[in-house]
């Protein structure tokens, strides 16, 4: 007589090895943190075979015939709970996807994309793309690779966006940025023809220490939980999460530029509270990650922009950062402050972009990448094609690499269909930020008071507690009551930037 396991102990069996998975996964992840914040340079070499080591492993266990039998044995039990045949579900669509991929490959994919990591450093660090150059064509010939060990239709760069963006593909990416490109065009060129705002009290000397007191403050009152997270320096601003009770943030401060820490830290905690926010009993399991990257990126860029650029934001905040920097900004008005930092026009760098520029800064790395994994560029080439579609979509000249094609840590990470979410995420955010006011209408006004909890809560209700359960299009349908409609975010910016520039 042969006895059958129980659906209960199926599934306790199952959350235990994907529980195990994840630990190892986050054990990674700190090593990783590790090594864009305090690592030693001569650490470098043995941190990537440690890492790659971990990589491995989870990837073997990701991938053993005995998780896929029982995720499969699973999926056909007609007894388990909602939640429970979701989180088995996205296990087997992950288990099948990751299946395709040898360890052996997985391993040496983590050793390149190290090595690649330190060499964007040292490239930065003497802005010489030739640095960079040999290490990042071995990471694009990988992504090629994984790419046709994956699968796709029509383009291989749908293979690669796929992982960060389920669904997404480069019909749907070229459609939407077709739709975009003219109305920003349009705004741009009418902001370039009206006289420009002044934001040159950004660009005077703002301690280091006084920046950092400040931003840490801005981030406990947007309601981060410094008992379950941190923050510190980083090359390039970043956030990682190993659980939601750890989660790390880090930013940079230019003591010339107070834009850098401010703005840097506000899109960051955006991030963390959604990963503070994923539901702790789905540890290790689908339910308890995130959505998208594109619904990661409307948190961070809702709190950025539609919040942290906002006249309501600072008419609380903006006497407090008078008085931690009166000699900097007595003269200045809070209109003049807030008219200052939107300021919108041609710009070199991604992070510091007004709102309407940057989602010219997307679309160029967008067309760079989807023509690399196409092979129609070479990575030799990218330092050309990149000033060249500076001059040709913002009329700037691109002065060197570290300001140029240096500026982004991704493609160091093999992160090829990243940068499109960041786009689709200010378009969700913008969908969002318009929901949640419209259902609470104290939302507004709290924020005048530099309370944000309102917002949170709602944010809590609506994204972050759903996980992963739903994908980007189902779960903005579910907040907003419509899927993604770009009109509200250029809505918004007309409206915004109509009143800053006076049209």
């Amino acid at each position: 007589m042969v006895l059958t396991k129980s659906s209960k102990d199926l599934y306790t069996e199952y959350k235990d090895r994907m529980q195990k998975i994840a630990d190892v996964k986050y054990a990674a992840a700190v090593l990783q943190w590790d090594q864009e914040t305090y690592l030693p340079v001569k650490g470098a070499a043995f941190r990537g075979r440690q890492l790659a080591s971990l990589s491995e492993i989870a990837h073997e266990w990701l991938t053993a015939g005995s998780l896929g039998d029982l995720l499969t044995e699973l999926n056909a039990r007609s007894d388990l709970s909602g939640d429970q045949q979701r989180n088995v579900a996205l296990s087997l669509e992950d288990y099948t996807k990751q299946k395709k991929f040898s360890p052996a490959f997985v391993r040496l994919l983590s050793e390149t994309t190290s090595r690649s990591f330190h060499a964007w450093i040292k490239a930065r660090s003497a802005n010489s793309f030739t640095l960079f150059k040999e290490d990042l064509d071995n990471v694009v010939q990988l992504k090629k690779q994984e790419a046709e060990m994956a699968g796709y239709e029509q383009h291989p760069y749908n293979a690669l966006v796929d992982q960060f963006e389920k669904g997404c593909t480069v019909t749907l990416l070229d459609k939407v940025f077709s739709q975009v490109r003219p109305p920003l065009q349009d705004l741009l060129d009418r902001i370039r023809a009206q006289q420009q705002v002044d934001d040159s009290f950004l660009h005077q000397f703002y301690p280091k220490q006084q920046q950092w007191d400040f931003g840490m403050e801005l981030i406990r009152q947007m309601g981060f939980d410094f008992e379950a997270g941190r923050q510190d320096l980083s090359e390039h601003p970043f956030t990682t999460s190993f659980n939601n009770k750890d989660v790390r943030i880090t930013t940079r401060i230019d003591e010339m530029d107070f834009s850098h820490m401010t703005w840097s830290c506000i899109h960051e905690t955006g991030h963390a509270l959604y990963e503070q926010g994923l539901p702790e009993e789905y540890y290790g399991l689908p339910l308890g990650e995130y959505a998208s990257l594109s619904i990661h990126e409307s948190q961070s860029r809702l709190w950025e922009n539609n919040v942290g650029r906002s006249r309501a934001w600072w008419q609380h905040w903006y006497p407090i950062l008078q008085a931690a920097f009166p000699s900097q900004l007595k003269e200045v008005s809070p209109e003049q402050f807030y008219k200052g930092i939107n300021k919108t026009g041609a710009s070199l760098i991604r992070t510091e972009a007004d709102e309407v520029s940057y989602h010219f800064h997307v679309m160029i790395r967008y067309e760079l990448e989807k023509s690399l994994i196409e092979g129609s560029l070479s990575v030799h080439d990218i330092p050309a094609y990149w000033n060249q579609q500076y001059a040709s979509y913002l009329g700037v000249t691109v002065p060197d690499d570290k300001r140029g094609c240096l500026q982004d840590v991704h493609w160091s990470h093999g992160s090829f269909g990243y940068f499109p979410t960041y786009s689709l995420g200010s378009f969700y955010g913008a969908q969002l930020f318009l929901a949640a006011k419209n259902q609470d209408n104290t939302i507004e006004k709290s924020i005048e008071k530099g309370e944000t909890a309102s917002l949170l809560a709602w944010l809590r209700q609506h994204i972050h507690r759903h996980g992963r359960c739903y994908t980007s299009e189902e779960l903005c349908q579910q907040a907003t009551g419509q899927t993604l409609d770009i009109q509200h975010f250029l809505h918004y910016l007309l409206d915004k930037y109509n009143n800053i520039y006076n049209f």
